[in-house]
C-alpha cells in the first residue's frame, strides 16, 4: 500500500527531469526490498559504510579540494600496476550524473570552436539506455540523433553494459563500433558503470586498460574518449553520489576541473571510496554469487510463465523482462508494489511498455516477489 500516493507522483518533475527507479521505498509502508534498483544485491559494504559514519564527525571542515587520497585510492584500485600514469586522467564527481554533463558541456565549447554550430549526439547501438547522456545532450541543444542513424556524429554515448537491455559489447567490438561512429575532432562517452560485474578479470575486457586506442584516437584524429563510471551501483551507495570520469589526457582532465563545481564530492563519500576499494572479499563475494542469483531469478520467473522474454548478459545484475503485454507489465508493477517489492516499470522513460526490470536478490526477497506474481 502506497502511504501517499500525491507525494509518489511529485518525485520527478517530468518537464526537467529523466524518471528513474529508486524512490518508491520511501512511499511503501510495507516496504520488504528494491528490486528497481540496479545496485549489488549484497547492500553497502559495512567497512565502507562506517568510514563514511565516521566522516560525519568531521562535517565542520571541508571536504578535500583534490578529493584525495580517495582518487589515488580508486586509480589503485582501476590500475593496480601502474596507477601513476594514469592518475591524472581520472576525476571524481557528485555520481556519473555531474560528470556526464561536464563533458557534454565541454563537447559543446570545443563543437562551437570548430565552427559546428548544431552537433549531432546519438547513443547505442541499443534502443533505449540510461537516459541522462541524451537529456544533458538536449539540454546543451544537440541535434539528437536515433540510435540506428549510420553516420558519424559530435558527440557519441555508449552504456555498456547497457542498462537497462544487458546489451554488452566487448572490448575490441566497442573499439570497432567507436571508430566508425564519430567524426575526427568529436567526443565519446562510455558508460562502464556495470562493467565491473563482469570478473574478477573485468579490467581485461574494458576500455580503462585500453590505453593505446585512446592515446592513438586522440593524437591521430583529435577524438576524446571518456570512459564514465558511476560507483553507487557496483558498491550499494546511490545516496552518497559518487562517480567518475577517465579522460584522454590530463589536459582533458584539467579542463572539466575548470568548470566542476568545487568540493563537488562531500567527505563522507570520499572516505567511503578510500575504505571500499580495499575490501576484496565483497567484490569476490559479488563475483561468485551474483551469476547464479540472476539465473536463479530467471528460473523462478520462468515457472511463472514459460513465454516471457529475458534479456541481458549472465554476468549482470539486473533482469530485463519482456512481459509481452503491457496490461500484464501493468499488473505486474502495481503486484510488487502492494507488495513492498517495487520493480522497475519499463514505460515512463524507456518507452517499453511491456518490460519490466528485476534486480538481482537473494532467495527470500526473490520468493517474496514470486509470491506476489503468481496470480499473472
Amino acid at each position: 500500500m502506497l502511504a501517499d500516493e500525491t507525494k509518489k507522483t511529485e518525485v520527478w518533475d517530468t518537464k526537467t527531469q529523466a524518471f528513474h527507479g529508486g524512490q518508491e521505498h520511501r512511499f511503501l509502508d510495507n516496504f520488504v526490498e528494491d528490486f528497481s534498483v540496479t545496485t549489488n544485491y549484497l547492500g553497502t559494504p559495512r567497512k565502507a559504510l562506517d568510514a563514511a559514519r565516521e566522516a560525519i564527525s568531521e562535517v565542520h571542515h571541508y571536504p578535500a579540494a583534490n578529493q584525495e587520497p580517495a582518487k589515488t585510492s580508486l586509480a589503485q584500485f582501476l590500475w593496480p600496476s601502474n596507477y601513476s600514469e594514469h592518475h591524472g586522467r581520472l576525476l571524481l564527481g557528485n555520481g556519473a550524473s555531474e560528470l556526464i554533463d561536464l563533458v557534454v558541456r565541454k563537447t559543446l565549447l570545443t563543437c562551437v570552436s570548430r565552427g559546428v554550430t548544431k552537433p549531432k549526439w546519438k547513443g547505442g547501438p541499443w534502443n533505449v539506455q540510461y537516459r541522462e547522456y541524451q537529456r544533458s545532450a538536449e539540454n546543451n541543444e544537440f541535434e539528437i540523433m536515433d540510435p540506428t542513424y549510420k553516420e558519424p556524429v559530435d558527440l557519441l554515448c555508449v552504456v555498456n553494459p547497457c542498462n537497462p537491455t544487458g546489451d554488452y559489447f566487448d572490448v575490441e567490438s566497442l573499439k570497432a563500433f567507436i571508430k566508425a561512429n564519430v567524426v575526427s575532432g568529436g567526443t565519446v562517452l562510455v558508460d562502464e558503470s556495470m562493467q565491473p560485474w563482469h570478473s574478477s578479470d573485468f579490467r581485461s575486457d574494458s576500455l580503462t586498460s585500453a590505453h593505446a586506442f585512446v592515446k592513438e584516437m586522440w593524437e591521430h584524429d583529435q577524438i576524446g574518449v571518456h570512459v564514465i563510471h558511476s560507483w553507487t551501483k557496483i558498491w550499494s551507495c546511490t545516496g552518497l553520489r559518487v562517480g567518475s570520469v577517465i579522460t584522454p589526457t590530463a589536459s582533458h582532465c584539467e579542463a572539466l576541473r575548470k568548470i566542476q563545481v568545487p568540493w563537488s564530492v562531500n567527505g563522507p563519500a570520499l572516505k567511503f571510496v578510500e575504505a571500499v576499494v580495499l575490501d576484496d572479499d565483497y567484490m569476490k563475494e559479488t563475483w561468485e554469487n551474483t551469476t547464479r542469483l540472476r539465473a536463479y531469478l530467471i528460473d523462478q520467473l520462468t515457472g511463472l510463465n514459460d513465454k516471457w522474454v529475458y534479456h541481458g548478459k549472465p554476468f549482470l545484475s539486473w533482469v530485463w523482462v519482456d512481459m509481452l503485454s503491457e496490461e500484464v507489465a501493468s499488473k505486474a508493477i502495481d503486484l510488487a508494489r502492494q507488495a513492498g517489492v517495487p520493480v522497475r516499470s519499463g514505460k515512463p522513460g524507456y518507452s517499453c511498455p511491456t518490460f519490466v526490470r528485476v534486480a538481482v536478490r537473494k532467495e527470500p526477497e526473490i520468493a517474496r516477489l514470486i509470491n506476489a506474481w503468481k496470480s499473472l
